[in-house]
């Protein structure tokens, strides 16, 4: 019966992968409502342009975004390694924000897009979303790993075989 096990796994382990994206969502969702109100009052109460508007308002979700995923996303990560992952949270956020605010500038310089709405739907909705997906899989590939189990001994038995492994 080793098909049921490998399927229980592979669903338990789409099952976390969902959790583990709601949670990333929720957090996203905050930044996003960061992102949205600090862009519009640096593009129409500031009146500054809107790819250094951009990038203000990408940095300051960045921040929210790293203490919501820190502390609760990726809680369970391994947290020895605090300055390699923010270096590289901010390394791969960074590529984000250039996705981000690549895509307005497209739109408002390439394309002469040149309305706060047509502003707010390149860098909110089309570059977040993307942004957002690449994120989603650096963060976890790279930034928020999981501590690495020691081996067992040579010769020790497992603490539970595959049919009966416990989460």
């Amino acid at each position: 019966m080793a098909g049921m096990s490998d399927r229980r796994t592979l669903r338990d382990r789409l099952r976390g992968i969902a959790q583990e994206a709601a949670k990333f969502g929720t957090v996203g969702a905050f930044g996003f409502l960061v992102n949205v109100i600090v862009f519009n009052l640096c593009t129409q109460a500031a009146g500054l342009a809107p790819v250094r508007s951009g990038v203000l308002a990408t940095s300051a979700a960045i921040c929210a975004n790293y203490v919501g995923n820190r502390y609760w996303t990726y809680r369970h990560a391994d947290k020895t390694g605090r300055s390699r992952e923010a270096g590289l949270f901010l390394l791969f956020s960074g590529a984000g924000m250039v996705i981000e605010n690549g895509v307005l500038a497209l739109s408002h310089y390439g394309l002469g897009f040149t309305s706060p709405l047509a502003d707010n739907l390149a860098k909110n909705v089309i570059g977040l979303g993307i942004g957002s997906l690449f994120r989603f899989w650096s963060y976890r590939t790279w930034v928020f790993r999981t501590a690495q189990a020691p081996a067992p001994a040579p010769g020790s038995e497992p603490a539970a075989t595959a049919g009966t492994a416990a989460r």
